[in-house]
């Protein structure tokens, strides 16, 4: 990766993405999403989902595989449930166009649940979910993907890394933010550990002979990733594949193939959204309450809150400018120009 020896500003850093993006074939409103999401994931330490991310992301639109200037179908089914086809484009920008109807969902009914299906996501989750705890509300979402993971006791890989993530207000702080893969840990990371010749933790995945295996890449050659905390992370695995891959209508995780599409990166799959705003459960003070918690887990011993760290992340980064190495920065510059 190189060593950190340069700062950016956050705007800088999108706006460098932006350029990339439309060069490579998306339209504006596609740009303007997908930079500001991977910004903020450099912005707010999460390098694995940041710029490491953007080979990936020209791969799939010059093959062909994802289309940069689709429009999204935005179409409530319902009073509460808001069907979203992002017709092969990225899920972030498919949320975007969805935020009207999800405002008055959860307006008219106190809940939205938010279907997006031939979507493709290649991000972390807290982007999506942290936004509507700003607005007081909880959110909670699944993301499908590309199989890369085994389920407990499989030698074949059946399920995407399969991420979850939730948002809530918090009274007199930031918002709490939980996301994570239910695999062992994100394909991103794994990849990370590959670029560094760096072994993986015991336990982490298998490769293509089904052994067990601490090498990143054998685990990327074939092989696959186990799911975190044996059978019981395995079942969540589960519930994520239906509700993001069955249930909005999506490509089950098994069934993403490239094709001929060589060197495309991002699953195309499928997201489910629930928001729900908290003063429709009859308690006032639900934020207090959480803020509470919060305070007791401290109290019992836990170093941090989720989500504390990358809090930190982003504040230093807004004083003193996202760090990038020179090689990197002259690298989006050329790919910009």
């Amino acid at each position: 990766m190189g060593q950190a020896d340069v700062h950016i500003s956050f705007d800088e850093l999108r706006s460098l993405l932006r350029d990339i993006f439309l060069r490579n074939g998306t339209s504006s409103m596609v740009a303007d999403s997908l930079a500001a999401n991977c910004a903020g994931c450099e912005r707010d330490g999460a390098i694995s989902h940041g710029i490491f991310r953007i080979p990936g992301y020209m791969a799939s639109l010059a093959t062909g595989w994802v289309d940069g200037k689709a429009k999204p179908d935005v179409n409530p089914v319902s009073s509460s449930f808001i069907r979203i086809d992002a017709r092969n484009g990225f899920a972030q920008p498919a949320l975007a166009a969805g935020a009207q109807a999800i405002k008055t969902a959860v307006e008219s009914t106190g809940i939205a649940i938010v279907a997006i299906r031939n979507s493709h996501h290649f991000s972390a989750l807290w982007p999506d979910v942290e936004p509507f705890a700003r607005e007081g509300l909880l959110a909670l979402a699944f993301v499908n993907g590309l199989a890369n993971v085994v389920p407990h006791g499989g030698r074949t890989p059946v399920y995407g890394t399969n991420p979850i993530a939730f948002a809530t207000p918090v009274a007199g702080g930031e918002p709490l933010v939980v996301d994570q893969a239910t695999s062992v840990m994100a394909n991103g990371e794994v990849r990370l550990h590959a670029l560094a010749n760096s072994p993986l933790p015991p336990g982490t995945g298998i490769d293509s002979a089904g052994r067990p295996s601490t090498d990143p890449h054998a685990i990327l050659a074939g092989g696959a990733l186990n799911t975190f905390g044996g059978y019981k992370g395995s079942s969540i695995a589960l519930m994520v594949e239906l509700m993001a891959g069955a249930l909005t209508g999506g490509q089950l995780s098994f069934e993403n193939d490239f094709g001929d599409c060589v060197g495309a990166q991002t699953p195309k799959a499928g997201q489910l959204l629930v928001i729900i705003d908290p003063s429709r459960g009859g308690n006032a003070r639900y934020a207090q309450r959480v803020s509470h918690l919060c305070s007791r887990l401290i109290d019992a011993g836990q170093d941090r809150l989720p989500g504390q760290r990358r809090y930190a992340t982003r504040l230093n980064a807004e004083r003193f400018g996202i760090p990038i190495s020179e090689d990197n920065l002259v690298r989006l510059k050329t790919l910009a120009a």
